[in-house]
């Protein structure tokens, strides 16, 4: 019995399998080009949603290296190595998804920044281009009046 896991491994085993799975697939979901900025505020609250629980998952997965190790220590070599292979492949998975998620928070934080420096820029542009439709629309002063040519041709 001592080169057997106790129940909770499995159990927590399966727990973390079954959250990597779904955090896996979350993550998979094609990454559209969105222009609408709640809509990109909405995926990173679901991204630091997902690393959040990862933090809150980490108990239970230091509890089964944990319990791998105890099991190295008093198993045969080819159980302990059995259990070993299981918890790098599980190892390996939650590095990769963590490396993920850190990756799609930082690549989505950077593209709102970009998305509302651009809408804050279209703001400026619009707001000029009306300025400049209103002096376009203005009368042209008379041929002799050479003060007022002057005086446009610095707006221009």
């Amino acid at each position: 019995f001592d080169s057997l896991p106790p129940a909770h491994y499995k159990e927590t085993m399966n727990t973390i399998l079954v959250w990597m799975q779904q955090s896996e697939t979350k993550l998979s979901v094609p990454q559209v080009a969105i222009a609408e900025y709640e809509i990109m505020e909405q995926r990173l609250r679901e991204i630091k949603a997902l690393q959040s629980s990862l933090q809150e998952q980490q108990k239970g997965l230091n509890y089964l290296s944990t319990t791998v190790e105890d099991l190295s220590r008093k198993a045969p070599a080819e159980v302990s190595q059995r259990y070993r292979s299981e918890i790098e492949v599980v190892l390996g998975r939650w590095k990769k998804l963590s490396a993920q998620l850190a990756e799609h928070c930082q690549k989505l934080e950077e593209r709102m920044t970009k998305l509302q420096r651009f809408q804050n820029d279209t703001i400026t542009l619009k707001k000029w281009m009306a300025e400049v439709d209103v002096f376009l629309k203005e009368e042209w002063p008379a041929l002799g009046d050479s003060e007022a040519l002057e005086k446009q041709l610095e707006q221009c």
